[in-house]
This record gives structure tokens, C-alpha cells and sequence, in this order.
């Protein structure tokens, strides 16, 4: 059980897609505006990756593997994806039509966030069972949640502020990121496997 919460911490805090790999980054900055639209974005992006992490495992143990068809593994992989996807954009037009546009064109881009294609790839890579397959996409993509709403609170408060005029816009979302990917290293070492 120690090893599941290390695991946990590790992927969410330490080995973090956004400030530490630096994947993702494109729906990061994008959606990162204001704090709704993070958090709807967050949760969408980790049902998209549990699923896709659920799938593409399956797929490739029970298919790609025993029919000896592995360099179709990116293929397949982006296929799944995207039927994540547009499952997920089915379910919340009908559920949630606000979130639905306030997502807007950032929603069917999950499907080329490369965050979302490097969990289980790394998985895969990490000789993962199928529970640590799953568990790996969970807390990676609760990272990922983590991060984004984080910033979009802080970024909240900066078009609020008095910045010069130099580093309004980019520049101090940029200066913002950096700072934040700083303090997250500072856990680097606080987990050891």
C-alpha cells in the first residue's frame, strides 16, 4: 500500500507532465484563463486519459502483442483516443451544454494533447501491469488537474494586478510557470523508490 501512495505522490508532485516533462502545454495555456474552465477541462482530460489508459493497455496485451502487430501501436493508440474523445464530447453536450461551450475548440484538442498519448506510452514503457497502468494514468492526470488549477487561480489574480507593461500577457505567464515548475522541483528527492 506504501508503494501505491509513493507512486501516487510521485507522479502527481514530483514527476509532474506539465513542469517537470513538459508535456500538455498547449491546452495549458490555452484553457487556463479562468478557473471554470480549468477545472472542466481538468476533469475531462482525466476521464480521456483513465479511459484511453484502460484501452490502450487492453489493446495492446490482447491484440497488438499476440498478433505480432506492434508498429500499429501509435495508430491504434490515437484511434482510441479519439473515440475517448468524442464519447466525452457526446456526454457532456448532453449533460453539460455550458461546459460544452465554454470548452469550445479546446475539447476535441484533447485528442492531440500529447500529455494524454505520453501517460500510457510511458506506461507501456515502464513494463506497468494493467492496475498500475490505470493508477499511473489516474494520478498522472490528477497532477496534470493539480497544476492547471493552480495556475488558472494564480492567473486569475494576475489580470487583476498592476503588472509593467513589458510583461503583460505572455511574458508574465510565462515568468508565472516558470516559478510554479521551480517550487514543484523542490519535491524532487521527497519520494525514492
Amino acid at each position: 500500500m506504501k508503494h501505491y501512495f509513493l507512486f501516487f505522490i510521485s507522479n502527481v508532485l514530483v514527476e509532474n507532465f506539465i513542469l517537470v516533462k513538459f508535456l500538455g502545454l498547449c491546452p495549458f495555456l490555452g484553457v487556463s484563463n479562468k478557473l471554470k474552465t480549468a477545472i472542466g477541462m481538468s476533469f475531462a482530460t482525466t476521464f480521456v486519459v483513465l479511459m484511453s489508459s484502460i484501452l490502450l493497455w487492453l489493446v495492446n496485451f490482447f491484440i497488438l502483442l499476440p498478433l505480432n502487430v506492434v508498429y500499429l501501436r501509435i495508430i491504434a493508440y490515437m484511434l482510441i483516443i479519439s473515440v475517448s474523445v468524442q464519447f466525452l464530447e457526446i456526454i457532456l453536450r448532453h449533460t453539460s451544454p455550458i461546459l460544452y461551450r465554454v470548452l469550445g475548440i479546446f475539447l476535441p484538442l484533447i485528442t492531440t494533447n500529447c500529455a494524454v498519448l505520453a501517460i500510457p506510452l510511458f506506461s507501456l514503457y515502464l513494463n506497468h501491469t494493467f492496475l498500475e497502468s490505470v493508477y499511473y494514468g489516474i494520478s498522472a492526470s490528477l497532477g496534470f488537474a493539480l497544476v492547471m488549477i493552480i495556475f488558472s487561480g494564480l492567473r486569475e489574480r494576475i489580470i487583476l494586478s498592476d503588472i509593467p507593461l513589458p510583461f503583460q500577457g505572455a511574458p508574465i505567464v510565462l515568468i508565472t510557470i516558470s516559478i510554479i515548475s521551480i517550487a514543484f522541483m523542490g519535491f524532487k528527492g521527497l519520494v525514492k523508490f
